[in-house]
């Protein structure tokens, strides 16, 4: 078979990040299989955020490079990247005046030609998805942090891009709206890279987590092998223990600081 065909769908290959003189991330190798979710996990300041942007294409690394199914992902022009990549940051403000809907049928936009219309089916079909069709023709400038980020998820969903970065999605969210956000992205097939602070979220609805510490990717694989007692130690100066819940039966990570 050829190899080109069995490419990860995102790699990155010793990947260098700066800002001004200061090298934040540097010698980053990672790999994302088709359909694998991975969670970016780390302390504030890590790079988690500096990462995502690279490997979406947002900023290009300073050295290295990044491959989207094998190519070079600054090759790809910002049309056909937003047909591959759909990104969801963690400060985007859109404009006070649009109406939701208006602002979720953006995502339609790399899908059609500069003077062409569509209808807002596919966009209401994603506030459908979060269960956001009641906030259709509601202002963005009347929307809460928290219905904003998932507004912004619906956005990522219409623009039907088969891999999805994510930059802290949880952010803003109360208990109940984290679990069934990240419950969606878990049953939407697709690649996803995402930046989570909570490491229970992390283990629990992602394939693998890739650890960034000390300006690299320190650790990657499954939550239960790397989320290790001394790794999180290290890391993150909080212990960290294995539980089993005595209902569902599913593993969670205790937190003891």
């Amino acid at each position: 078979m050829n190899a080109h065909l069995e490419a990860p769908h995102l790699q990155a290959q010793a990947v260098e990040c700066r800002r001004g003189r200061t090298t934040i991330l540097t010698g980053v190798d990672l790999a994302v299989g088709a359909g694998e979710r991975v969670a970016l996990v780390g302390p504030n300041g890590a790079g988690k955020s500096t990462l995502l942007r690279a490997l979406a294409g947002i900023e290009p690394p300073h050295a290295g490079s990044v491959l989207l199914k094998g190519d070079p992902l600054h090759a790809l022009r910002p049309r056909g990247r937003a047909r591959e990549i759909a990104v969801v940051s963690q400060h985007e403000l859109p404009p006070a005046d649009l109406l939701v809907r208006e602002l979720v049928a953006l995502g339609r936009v790399p899908h059609r030609s500069p003077w062409a219309t569509e209808p807002d089916d596919q966009a209401l079909e994603a506030l459908d998805r979060l269960g956001l069709r009641a906030f259709a023709d509601r202002p963005v400038d009347r929307l809460s942090g928290g219905e904003l980020r998932r507004v912004l998820v619906a956005r990522a969903l219409a623009q039907e891009a088969p891999l999805l970065v994510l930059d802290e999605p949880t952010n803003h969210l109360d208990l109940r709206h984290q679990h069934e956000l990240l419950s969606i992205v878990r049953e939407l097939g697709l690649t996803v890279v995402a930046a989570i602070h909570d490491l229970g979220l992390a283990a629990r609805y992602f394939d693998t987590v890739a650890v960034v510490h000390d300006g690299g990717v320190v650790a990657h694989g499954d939550p239960d092998a790397v989320l290790t007692t001394e790794l999180v130690q290290r890391v993150f100066g909080v212990r960290v223990a294995w539980v089993r819940h005595p209902e569902t039966g599913l593993t969670h990570v205790l937190v003891d600081p």
